[in-house]
């Protein structure tokens, strides 16, 4: 199976993570992970003011800092991912790259605040329940 785990490096995904590793009937075997990190983009002025090449360092640093442990907390497991790293709405992003890498799977943990309708769910999980056609598992 080809899992989509997207990662923010909240508690919620080290709860989704902990769910992954412990569920080996689920998620071992010959599973393909790829890890997924999606930045937000900073504003126009922002990017403007500090220049392509600081905007594209922080996007890199800011994927670092989610990725690295998340990859090295796999590994240690013995679960082989790919990292990857998007700009832009989360949501979408993880919707659109689940639908267009034909995974079977997304996983992803569930903040669970924000505005009323949001509030089981978080407002990424529900862009991503509603755009994606590719089943989501989401952890809590």
């Amino acid at each position: 199976m080809k899992i989509l785990l997207a990662v923010d490096g909240s508690p919620f995904t080290k709860k989704m993570l902990a769910y992954l590793t412990t569920h080996p009937e689920m998620f071992a075997g010959d599973n393909e992970f790829t890890v997924l990190s999606v930045q937000g983009a900073l504003p126009p002025r922002a990017r403007a003011a500090v220049g392509k090449e600081a905007v594209d360092a922080y996007y890199v640093e800011e994927s670092a800092k989610v990725l690295e442990p998340v990859l090295k907390f796999l590994s240690r497991h013995d679960l082989k991912a790919k990292g990857m790293s998007k700009v832009g709405n989360a949501g979408e992003l993880i919707a659109r790259t689940a639908d267009s890498g034909g995974y079977d799977l997304v996983m992803m943990g569930s903040h669970g605040h924000g505005t009323l309708g949001n509030l089981v769910m978080g407002s990424v999980a529900t862009k991503v329940l509603a755009q994606c056609k590719t089943p989501v598992l989401l952890v809590r």
